[in-house]
């Protein structure tokens, strides 16, 4: 004896649509012969909760199975599983994308061909100074664009396709594999259910062509290496009136001669004299927007570091700049005239320095593990 619908389903007979698609899926998807091989008692619970779906998911057919029960609905009924329509339900409606996977096929109707278009990368490469305060530039981009003459669709003016003669136009095939019908992908016509025979001349059918394109990249202030510049729908065209892809630009950035960059601060090195570093000294530095005066106090150590303020790198995007940092390094004459080393030598009498080990300090030592 048959038990109710409503009860192989697990639902209420007040359950809506939604809820007795959803109690099916879970049931179908636990007894699916494919999940249970050589069990015949999940592919009869299969078949019993596929039957129930295939007449509660059906408005009239539930409405005849309310009032008179299974007599209700069994006339109707044609030769599936014990007597009800398999055709009856829509796999593809159920499991959508999941279906395809389970069963090696594509259920439903395909949409025409329309695909999104590829995206594309250009890369671009700057000098220091561009990647620091910015540039407007025209980089060339080679990409496929939608054919003027036939506006995409492939097809010669005048001229349209016409249904693919393997699938009738339904762009799918339709097989039995034991109590399923299977929908396929047609492999005439892709899917599309259209067949070109008069293409443009243009574009040879494809409905694009190779062109080549100038965008303008406007690279904002304080971009760094590796960066990347989207342009929406600045890639190439779709295929048969798909959305177009994007561009990206990806940014290299060229060395300096002298500056290093750290994120948005900038370092360099610059040399003093012996006089300069033990008496101090106004000195001229270099920023990449001219000369700056750099104070030297009395008795500056080589590797000594000092800072010039907003010199750094504008901050992407925000508002500010980083700093520039400047190392000095005390140069020891290689070579000097008689009168140099006359006068060094009478300092050196004067200057009584210990050359000993000098313990560093605690600190001293963090900074040297840890940078």
């Amino acid at each position: 004896m048959k038990r109710d619908y409503y009860e192989v389903l697990g639902v209420s007979r007040t359950a809506g649509d939604q809820e007795i698609k959803s109690a099916y899926r879970k049931l179908a998807l636990q007894y699916h012969p494919d999940r249970n091989p050589d069990n015949p008692e999940a592919e009869e619970r299969f078949k019993e909760c596929s039957e129930a779906y295939a007449v509660l998911a059906d408005a009239e057919k539930r409405a005849h199975y309310d009032r008179f029960g299974h007599a209700g609905v069994g006339a109707a009924a044609g030769q599936g599983f014990g007597g009800f329509d398999t055709t009856v339900v829509d796999f593809q409606d159920i499991f959508g994308d999941l279906f395809g996977d389970m069963f090696g096929a594509q259920g439903g109707r395909r949409r025409a061909r329309a695909q999104r278009g590829a995206d594309l990368r250009e890369d671009l490469t700057l000098d220091f100074e561009e990647a620091v305060f910015g540039v407007t530039r025209q980089v060339q981009v080679r990409r496929m664009e939608e054919c003027d003459q036939c506006k995409g669709t492939g097809v010669a003016p005048g001229k349209s396709p016409i249904n693919c003669t393997t699938c009738g136009g339904r762009g799918q095939m339709r097989y039995q594999q034991g109590f399923f019908s299977i929908s396929r992908t047609c492999s005439t016509c892709g899917g599309a259910g259209k067949l070109i025979v008069d293409p443009c001349t243009q574009c040879r059918g494809q409905g694009r062509v190779t062109r080549e394109r100038t965008v303008t990249a406007k690279v904002p202030a304080g971009v760094d290496e590796g960066a990347r510049i989207l342009y929406s729908n600045e890639g190439e065209a779709g295929v048969y009136g798909g959305p177009p892809g994007d561009l990206y630009i990806v940014l290299h950035v060229k060395d300096h001669s002298f500056f290093e960059r750290d994120g948005k601060d900038l370092h360099c090195m610059v040399p003093i004299s012996m006089s300069q570093a033990a008496l101090g000294a106004e000195i001229q530095v270099p920023t990449l927007e001219g000369e700056e005066k750099l104070k030297i106090p009395e008795g500056t150590q080589t590797g000594s570091t000092f800072k010039l303020k907003n010199k750094g790198v504008p901050v992407l995007n925000g508002r500010g700049r980083g700093d520039q940092f400047v190392e000095v390094k005390v140069q020891t004459p290689s070579k000097l005239t008689k009168r140099q080393r006359e006068l060094l030598q009478e300092l050196h009498t004067t200057l009584a320095v210990e050359n000993k080990p000098v313990s560093r300090s605690l600190l001293n030592k963090v900074k040297e593990i840890f940078g």
